[in-house]
């Protein structure tokens, strides 16, 4: 490990989010692990998506053995700021638009979308049945 104990605060770690530029946060340390992303065993995808947030329940679920642990001292680049840290079990999901299917009422405007075009072709039938000449 470096002697120099940098510390990073939250946002910043959170910028490096990709296969080019990877960092993680584990254990209240900060590890740059971009070179190792294509030799990981479990493959980059496993790490990419703990970046953004405490990896540290992610790393830990997976049972990683001693040697796995000792050559995390190779990736390590610092700590984390605890105080810049999201409230532990407040989920930040990446900005998007909501899809129509998020809501209970994109449930039913789903349903109506299908079912209208069925109802006015039921109806021009209906009334071309009724309209019709012998």
């Amino acid at each position: 490990m470096a002697s120099d104990h940098k510390v990073h605060s939250f946002d910043e770690v959170a910028k490096h989010n990709n296969k080019g530029d990877c960092w993680l946060i584990i254990s209240g340390k900060v590890y740059d692990v971009t070179t190792f992303l294509d030799d990981h065993p479990g493959g980059d995808e496993v790490l990419l998506t703990s970046t953004e947030k405490d990896a540290t329940d992610d790393f830990e679920d997976v049972g990683h053995s001693d040697d796995a642990r000792q050559m995390m001292n190779k990736y390590y680049i610092g700590e984390v700021d605890s105080s810049t840290l999201p409230v532990k079990g407040q989920n930040i999901p990446p900005l998007r638009e909501p899809l129509a299917s998020d809501t209970s009422s994109g449930a039913l405007s789903k349903i109506l979308q299908f079912l209208v075009p069925l109802l006015i072709l039921g109806l021009a039938f209906a009334l071309r049945q009724y309209t019709k000449k012998d």
